[in-house]
């Protein structure tokens, strides 16, 4: 049992132990986040550096709020982990839960906001 807990945006068990779990899953193999200015240091440093002491994680997700870019940090046979980077006209690919979906599709009705020229696009 961890002796701490992070509240994610989302994420994904395919482990029987997690079938009857009522507040937490405990045994995740797909976590998601989306990041924010606020958030993204945190996520990407001990966050996640936490997340990775979780033995059935296979993939790490960050969706980025302001732009059409998904990042997925995924575990190789040797135990490091990789990135992947995932754009606007390009197809996601979740290994761990077998799912596929165009970025765009992802980013349908999502209103982003260019921080450089301060306007909505």
């Amino acid at each position: 049992m961890y002796k701490w807990v992070l509240i994610t945006r989302f994420g994904i068990s395919c482990d029987q132990r997690d079938k009857k779990a009522l507040k937490f899953l405990q045994y995740l193999c797909l976590i998601v986040e989306v990041i924010s200015p606020s958030t993204e240091g945190f996520d990407r440093g001990k966050k996640f550096q936490n997340y990775r002491k979780i033995e059935t994680l296979k993939e790490y997700v960050l969706v980025n709020r302001d732009q059409k870019l998904i990042e997925c940090f995924r575990i190789n046979q040797k135990g490091i982990w990789e990135l992947y980077n995932f754009t606007e006209k390009e197809e996601l690919n979740l290994t761990s839960v077998d799912f596929n979906c165009l970025v765009d599709l992802i980013y349908e009705n999502v209103i982003l906001f260019d921080k450089t020229k301060n306007e909505i696009f």
